[in-house]
């Protein structure tokens, strides 16, 4: 009897770019899809290849040789080659809930082209794997998970084998690769060499494993097709006659773990233990700038264009899928572990920078294509111009909005659709050449300018909609004067002190909690790589509080903001904070504070420009709650995480490959809370922090969230909490010293009960989805038809209330006249029902999954999610 059947998979694992182009590694691809072609074509022996599991590869391929789409068909419809189901090979720790999702959406899409896509969720690299992943899959029809890294005895199973479960009780079939997915590469064919390398693999593989069905993943990066593997796989048959040897699909080694399911331990929770492989945890902050724009261009198209564009179709607008797509993909193929991770070469961040310019800039300019379109169709008021409002969220919103109008007129009068006058405060303005606001007016030879007013109203605008305002000129308008009060900023939640030292003292007038020192900055060393941080084995601490501040508040009509400006002499490089010889680098501060009447969100924008090397800068929010844990969001929930690792004390003599550091992610925000109270970080793009203690002791109480770091080196070795080799290679990247401006955004939000009781998760989704604005005028550089002038003045599609389920996502289906509303239930312990009001009447409700396939089981009330388990999404099609 065979002692184990080992599985041979040819497949190549392909990173598009990392320390090489992704222009370099297409000529490679080129040159390597004909060898898998002709291989394919003509050997019936040689009957399966992995294609890494991202459609994205083909379309870098097909950009060059369009005349093979043909015989990549009648591979993958013969089953031989096998594609999908990714578009791009996915993190998973950095990325929100809706990328993940559209990146397996477009990838099966992209599959039908050609034939069926692999039903795997295949990983093989992805530096950790989030708790949601399995509800994800299910929520594509898959029910298998194959990945390599993050897995350690901790998680409640020493087998390669497992049954995975998310909060929701979504399961999939799970195997580890736990020596990686290059196992098999570049196989020898004499028995010295084989023996070398797998006379050391087989014990490895074959004593967690449940079926003793071992994989051995015949492909690497970039890996060319392996011409010898049956003269291998002969040598392999005689020199371990106890073992079985075939070429197989994945497909087949999990058929053989369904076959023992019942004896399958179930684990749940995210995967993110560096004991056997790298995970990476601190990858989160390593090109700060990249990793900010990533997290706006998401926010953008899922929080604010898809709904916006869903309320445009709505009203009998085209909704643009085709652009739509296009941004996404850009950004997707900016998603792989490295490239999001940003390990790698300043030529490929480069790229990667670009991609999201492309993508942010299509999704502003359709955003603002969508609001123009709407309020273009509105019924004109003679003399008048229009402030429109776009509320994305689905309920009712009141609050301080900033926004810009452009009149020619001095002064001005803005009023509702029903002629009550509206206060304004002007905060700034300034004179506007006609010519940036449309050149068909100076060549008429119109020369009088414009004026350009950037005001603050607070107004309600109903629930994912829109409210219209009137704004007529050369008539004196309700203006807000602004009221003189004492040294702090004060509104019905809050009372701020701006202290001596330039942070915050902030009472919290619901709780009675005090939270001090708040925004207090600190600089340390960081010796680590692109990949991780690692701090100098002699570290020199600063503090911001240590150096000269100025600071300055102003009451602003409807919000005061206080400036606090400073400059941090720190040592210039790592060398230099080593031996304490200079403090000749700096990081100049120039922090905003914004606190608006009636909100419950403190605004903090902080421009730093960083002028050293080596170092970390984390701005620090100390807090009442000394917490064992920490929530804070991931993919369509939340995750339940320890301030502190125990295995912090034993971790090298445990043989960890890397320290399991208790710095983590958040998607939109993080929560310390006391159960009667608590504080929320609330964040812009900032993705990164660690609960670290106030004091010096063990109690942890304050927040350190990462700001930005600089290191100058792709990989390097022997980092005080990674040691050995170095992560990737050891190349100079002198652009991931984050030198110059940066900006950062991110909010506090103190709360009464706890975080699920407050609504801190839609908070969180209200904080990046700013009410938008339009203001039209009688002028555009760019012109449009116009039809018929038959819109609304105010409309809402919908309105749920901000209890209960969060929305994720509004969008027009991909393929039905319909529209895609897809919710979760924040909650990691309660099962909640919840449902949605829309303004029009329902002709169909039904669930889909995520993929859009309506599910056979339905029963539900129009309107209604039915019962939504802990951190559940659900996704519904409706008609009107």
């Amino acid at each position: 009897m065979a002692t184990s059947r080992v599985h041979i998979t040819p497949h190549m694992h392909w990173d598009r770019e990392w320390y090489f182009t992704t222009e370099e590694s297409r000529i490679l691809l080129v040159n390597n899809m004909e060898e898998i072609l002709t291989r394919l074509e003509s050997d019936p022996e040689y009957k399966f290849y992995v294609l890494d599991g991202q459609t994205a590869v083909l379309e870098d391929y097909f950009a060059i040789m369009p005349e093979n789409e043909e015989r990549v068909r009648k591979q993958v419809q013969a089953g031989k080659l096998i594609i999908g189901p990714w578009y791009s090979q996915t993190d998973t720790m950095q990325v929100a809930g809706e990328s993940i999702v559209r990146n397996m959406m477009y990838g099966i899409r992209d599959c039908m082209n050609f034939g069926e896509a692999m039903k795997i969720g295949y990983l093989p690299d992805s530096f950790s794997m989030s708790s949601q992943l399995p509800m994800i899959y299910n929520g594509f029809g898959i029910d298998r998970a194959m990945f390599w890294r993050g897995c350690s005895e901790r998680h409640g199973t020493n087998k390669t084998e497992f049954v995975w479960q998310s909060n929701d009780g979504s399961e999939v079939t799970a195997q580890v690769l736990p020596l990686g997915y290059a196992i098999g590469k570049y196989l020898p064919q004499d028995e010295e060499g084989l023996r070398a390398r797998l006379d050391k693999y087989f014990p490895v593989l074959e004593k967690p494993s449940v079926t003793k069905d071992i994989l051995l993943p015949n492909g690497h990066d970039q890996m060319p097709i392996q011409k010898d593997i049956f003269e291998v796989m002969d040598k392999l048959h005689e020199i371990y006659p106890n073992r079985e040897f075939k070429m197989s699909r994945f497909e087949e080694v999990f058929e053989r773990i369904e076959e023992v399911r019942e004896q399958l331990d179930t684990v749940k929770g995210e995967f993110n233990d560096g004991k056997y492989m790298r995970v990476h945890r601190t990858i989160s902050s390593t090109r700060m700038d990249i990793k900010l724009i990533h997290a706006e261009v998401e926010n953008k198209i899922v929080n604010i264009l898809e709904p916006l564009a869903s309320i445009a179709w709505t009203l009998g607008f085209d909704y643009h899928h085709g652009l739509i797509e296009k941004m996404w993909k850009e950004s997707m193929k900016n998603h792989a572990h490295d490239s999001i991770g940003c390990c790698c070469s300043d030529k490929v961040h480069a790229e990667i920078l670009n991609r999201y310019i492309l993508a942010d800039d299509m999704a502003t300019n359709l955003i603002n294509f969508y609001k123009r379109k709407i309020v273009d169709h509105m019924p004109a008021r003679e003399g008048c111009d229009k402030l429109a409002m776009f509320n994305l969220s689905p309920y009712d919103r009141e609050e301080v909005i900033n926004t810009t109008i452009t009149i020619r007129a001095q002064e001005f009068k803005i009023f509702d659709e029903h002629g009550h006058e509206v206060e304004y405060y002007i905060q700034d303005q300034r004179v506007i050449d006609p010519g940036k606001i449309d050149r068909q007016i100076v060549h008429y030879g119109n020369y009088d300018p414009f004026v350009e007013y950037d005001i603050q109203i607070k107004h309600i605008v109903p629930a994912m909609g829109f409210t219209t305002l009137h704004i007529e000129g050369n008539t004196k308008g309700k203006v807000k004067v602004a009221e003189q009060k004492d040294y702090l900023m004060e509104n019905e939640f809050y009372r701020i002190n701006v202290n001596d030292n330039g942070t915050l003292t902030i009472f919290d007038k619901e709780t009675e909690q005090t939270f001090d020192q708040v925004l207090r900055l600190e600089d340390g060393s960081d010796d680590g790589d692109e990949y991780d941080y690692s701090p100098s084995r002699k570290e020199w601490l600063l503090y911001s509080d240590e150096f000269k501040v100025e600071t300055n508040i102003k009451h602003e009509g409807f919000q005061s903001v206080a400036s606090i400006k400073l400059r941090m002499d720190v040592p210039d490089n790592l060398q230099a904070r080593e031996e304490r010889t200079n403090q000749d680098g700096y990081v100049d501060v120039d922090c905003q504070v914004v606190l608006k009447a009636g909100s419950r969100r403190i605004e903090v924008r902080m421009e730093l420009d960083n002028q050293a090397d080596d170092h970390r800068v984390r701005v620090l929010v100390p807090t009442p709650f000394v917490s064992e844990t920490v929530v804070a969001d991931n993919q369509f929930g939340l995750i339940t995480r320890p301030v502190n690792d125990p295995e912090m004390a034993n971790w090298e003599k445990d043989g960890w490959k890397e320290a399991p550091v208790p710095v983590y992610q958040l998607m939109n925000f993080a929560a310390l809370e006391s159960g009667q109270a608590g504080m929320a970080i609330m964040s812009n793009g900032l993705r990164e922090f660690e609960v670290i203690s106030s004091k010096g002791n063990e109690e942890k109480d304050t927040f350190a969230l990462t700001l930005l770091r600089g290191v100058g080196v792709l990989g390097k070795e022997e980092l005080l909490l990674r040691p050995g080799r170095p992560s990737g290679i050891k190349i100079p990247t002198p652009d991931s010293q984050v030198r110059g401006k940066i900006v950062c955004n991110f909010t506090l939000s103190g709360f009464a009960g706890n975080h699920i009781e407050a609504n801190v998760m839609a908070m969180a989704r209200d904080n990046v989805t700013p009410i938008q604005c339009y203001n039209k005028i009688p002028y555009n550089a760019m012109k449009l038809n116009v039809g018929e002038q038959n819109q609304p003045l105010t409309f809402s599609l919908l309105d749920k209330g901000t209890q209960g389920a969060v929305l994720s996502v509004l969008k027009k289906a991909e393929d039905e006249n319909a529209l895609i509303v897809r919710v979760y239930n924040p909650s990691e312990t309660e099962t909640i029902t919840d449902g949605i009001r829309f303004s029009r009447p329902i002709t169909e409700w039904v669930e889909t999954r995520m993929d859009e396939v309506v599910m056979e089981e339905q029963g539900y009330e129009a309107g209604q999610f039915g019962e939504l388990r802990p951190c559940q999404a659900k996704t519904f099609r409706v008609r009107f």
